[in-house]
C-alpha cells in the first residue's frame, strides 16, 4: 500500500479536528449550564417524578382489582387467606392453578410445611410472602378471602445455591442468612425457609434445623419452614405454636404414576417413600430402585421401633388443646357475635374441646396400657422387695441388668396433672 500525502491535505484534516473538538466542547459548555439551571428546579422534578410514579402504581392496583378476581385485604392480629393463590403463577400457568389456604395465629404460628419434590411447597409459601407485601402496600390479593397483620420485617430463606465469589459454600450460605435473621427477628416478624439442613450430614443437618426451629418457635413470629426432614416434623408435632402441614400426592398401587395434587393437608408427610417413586416415574436402573427400596424399608422400620413416652406425649397435647381454647376464647371476645349467636358458639366450642380433650385420654390410655403389656412380656420380672412394696422389672441384657419402676396409679397421675 503507498500513501501520498500533501500539505494541503494535512492543514483540512487539522482544521477538521480542530473543528469537531470545538462542537464537543460547545456541546459540553451547553449541557453544565442546562444542568445549572435544572439544579435550581430539582425539588419541583423529583415531586413530578414521584407523582407520576404513585399514579402509576395506583392505575395498576387499580386495574387488577377491576380486571382480576382480586380481594380487598383486612388488616386484623390473624393471618387468614381463603383460596389464595400465588400472583404470578396463577396468570404464567398453563392449567388451572390449585389455591390453598392459610391460617396463622400465635398458637399456629410455626407451620411445617412437608411433601414430595415438585408437590408446590415453595409456591406455597412463597405466595403467603407475596400477598402480605401486596396487602400492607394497598394492594388487592388473589384470593376468595384475606386478612394480614401488620409485619415490620420479612425474611426469606429460599436459595440453595453457593457464593463462589465469597468462598462460601451452599451450607455456609444457609447458616449466614440464618444466623441474620435470628439476630434480626422479633415478633411482628414473617419468615419463610425453603429448605434447612441438606447441605451438610444427615445428622448434623437435622440437629441444627431443630435447634433453629425452637429459636424461631420461641421469637413469636409467623413462620413457614419447608423440609423433607420428617423427623422435625414428629420431633415438634406436640410442641405448642406448631402446626404441621403437607402437600398432598397420589401414588398408583404399584407406584408406578404420581399425581400432584397441590393441596395443603393437616398433618406432616407419612412415610410413603416419595423420593423412590419419583425415582421410578424418571425410569431409574431397576437394581438401583431395588436396593434403594430394601434399604429404605428398614431404615423405616427401625425409626417406627422407637416409641415415645405416652404420659410425656398426652400431657403436651393436653397442653397444646388448652392454649387453643384460650386464643379461640380471646378471639370471640374480641369479635362481634353476640346473643343466641354467640351462646351457640361457646356451646359448640365447649362441646369441641371436650370430646377432643376425652380422645387424648382415650388415646393415651391405650398406648400406655399397650406399652405395659409389651414391657411385660418382653422382660423378666424380678422381685427386689415384699409384696405391699413397689414393684420393679428387669432385663438382663449384654450390658447388665436395666430395672423400670411400676407406674403410679391412675390417682396419682391424676393429681400430678
Amino acid at each position: 500500500m503507498i500513501e501520498c500525502q500533501t500539505l494541503e491535505l494535512v492543514k483540512l484534516n487539522q482544521k477538521i479536528t480542530d473543528a469537531h473538538n470545538e462542537v464537543i466542547n460547545m456541546s459540553d459548555r451547553s449541557i453544565q449550564e442546562l444542568i445549572d439551571d435544572v439544579r435550581t428546579e430539582i425539588h419541583a422534578l423529583f415531586r413530578v417524578s414521584e407523582s407520576i410514579a404513585m399514579l402509576d402504581m395506583i392505575a395498576s392496583f387499580a386495574q387488577l382489582a377491576t380486571s382480576q378476581d382480586y380481594v380487598k385485604p383486612e388488616l386484623t392480629d390473624t393471618l387468614a387467606i381463603r383460596a389464595g393463590r400465588h400472583p404470578i403463577r396463577d396468570k404464567i400457568q398453563i392449567e388451572k392453578y390449585v389455591p390453598n389456604d392459610v391460617y396463622a395465629t400465635q398458637q399456629h404460628r410455626f407451620q411445617i410445611v412437608t411433601g414430595c419434590n415438585m408437590s408446590g411447597k415453595s409456591t406455597y409459601i412463597r405466595s403467603i410472602a407475596l400477598m402480605t407485601v401486596m396487602a400492607q402496600i394497598g394492594c388487592f390479593v388473589p384470593a376468595q378471602y384475606a386478612s394480614f397483620p401488620i409485619s415490620h420485617q420479612l425474611f426469606a430463606r429460599v436459595s440453595t445455591d453457593d457464593n463462589i465469589e465469597a468462598n462460601v459454600s451452599t451450607f455456609a450460605a444457609e447458616m449466614r442468612e440464618i444466623a441474620f435473621i435470628l439476630r434480626n427477628i422479633e415478633r411482628r416478624s414473617l419468615v419463610i425457609i425453603d429448605e434447612l439442613g441438606r447441605g451438610t450430614s444427615t445428622t448434623d443437618g437435622l440437629a441444627i434445623a431443630i435447634a433453629i426451629a425452637e429459636a424461631l418457635v420461641e421469637s413469636r413470629a409467623y413462620v413457614w419452614f419447608v423440609t423433607h426432614f420428617r423427623d422435625l416434623a414428629r420431633i415438634l408435632a406436640e410442641r405448642a405454636g406448631v402446626v404441621n402441614l403437607h402437600l398432598a400426592v397420589e401414588i398408583s398401587v404399584h407406584s408406578s404414576k404420581m399425581k400432584m395434587l397441590y393441596k395443603i393437608s393437616d398433618g406432616y408427610e407419612e412415610e410413603k417413600f416419595y423420593g423412590l417413586a419419583l425415582a421410578r416415574v424418571v425410569d431409574l436402573p431397576e437394581d438401583v430402585i431395588t436396593t434403594a427400596t430394601k434399604v429404605s424399608k428398614a431404615l423405616h422400620q427401625c425409626e417406627e421401633a422407637r416409641r415415645s413416652n405416652a404420659k410425656v406425649l398426652s400431657v403436651a397435647r393436653r397442653r397444646r388443646l388448652i392454649l387453643s381454647l384460650r386464643e379461640q376464647l380471646i378471639q370471640t371476645q374480641n369479635g362481634s357475635m353476640e346473643g343466641d349467636e354467640l351462646r351457640l358458639w361457646l356451646k359448640r366450642l365447649q362441646d369441641e374441646f371436650l370430646v377432643r380433650m376425652a380422645a387424648i385420654d382415650a388415646e393415651a390410655a391405650v398406648a400406655l396400657a399397650k406399652e405395659q403389656e409389651e414391657s411385660i412380656e418382653s422382660n423378666r420380672e424380678v422381685e427386689f422387695s415384699p409384696s405391699d412394696e413397689p414393684r420393679a422389672t428387669g432385663a438382663i441384657g449384654t450390658h447388665g441388668i436395666a430395672v423400670q419402676i411400676a407406674a403410679p396409679s391412675e390417682r396419682e397421675h391424676a393429681l400430678a396433672l
